[in-house]
């Protein structure tokens, strides 16, 4: 884990309720793919967040943040940024957190599942992959409420035109009378996708209480519980 004081560079809308933001720390950053960071608040007030820049974006780090009236948690956080960003002050971070970071030492395939703006986790495994040339087949799945919180289907589709192994599945739970993609859960797409998860390495983000139902239905299916990789895994039953 390193400790860093880290200018807020820009903070932007992705959705009405998610937000992108940027830290640039005073000295580069160390982390894996799917490691998280946690913004300090106070000595014991610190909030965890998802990085989903790939680690050798070493001077900055990238963040979404979904935040409501209904998030505290969230919104305290992205209010904190945001002063600092006025004020010029900087933040205080610890980077290079978590245990469910890629692991590039076996050879199965890959899929990244990811529900709302657990996506962040999951990109940076993606771009990641893309990056270093992996030849592992990647499936992408993304569970969202709406499409209009698809805020990076054209970015994903990108990575995975760009890509003979990579796919990418946006699956909407709600959908409109125009979509023509995945419906329902998530991890019910997959499922209703792939015979059996028991060759798969799976990576997953999303709520715990989301996180939960799917390693137990994933695990039905077929999927090595050793294969599966969850930083929720910690604080769930």
């Amino acid at each position: 884990m390193q400790t860093l004081k880290a200018e807020v560079v820009a903070i932007s809308p992705l959705t009405e309720f998610v937000h992108k933001v940027i830290l640039k720390p005073q000295q580069p950053v160390t982390f894996e793919a799917g490691q998280y960071m946690q913004l300090v608040l106070g000595e014991k007030d610190k909030r965890a967040f998802s990085i989903a820049s790939r680690p050798s974006q070493c001077d900055a780090i990238e963040l979404h943040i979904g935040a409501s009236g209904a998030d505290s948690y969230a919104m305290q956080s992205l209010e904190h940024l945001r002063n600092a960003h006025t004020t010029g002050q900087l933040v205080d971070i610890e980077a290079g957190l978590g245990i469910s970071q890629l692991r590039l030492q076996c050879e199965r395939p890959i899929i990244l599942l990811a529900g709302g703006t657990g996506f962040s986790y999951a990109k940076s495994m993606a771009d990641h992959l893309a990056e270093i040339k992996c030849d592992r087949p990647v499936l992408f799945y993304w569970g969202v409420k709406e499409e209009s919180a698809l805020y990076a289907h054209t970015e994903m589709q990108t990575w995975a035109d760009s890509h003979k192994n990579f796919e990418f599945i946006p699956v909407v739970e709600n959908p409109s009378a125009n979509w023509q993609g995945h419906t329902g859960y998530v991890h019910k797409a997959v499922i209703q996708d792939i015979v059996s998860l028991a060759p798969y390495d799976i990576y997953m983000a999303g709520r715990f209480d989301m996180i939960g139902i799917v390693r137990d239905d994933f695990i039905t299916h077929g999927a090595i519980r050793e294969n599966m990789y969850a930083d929720a895994f910690a604080f769930i039953k």
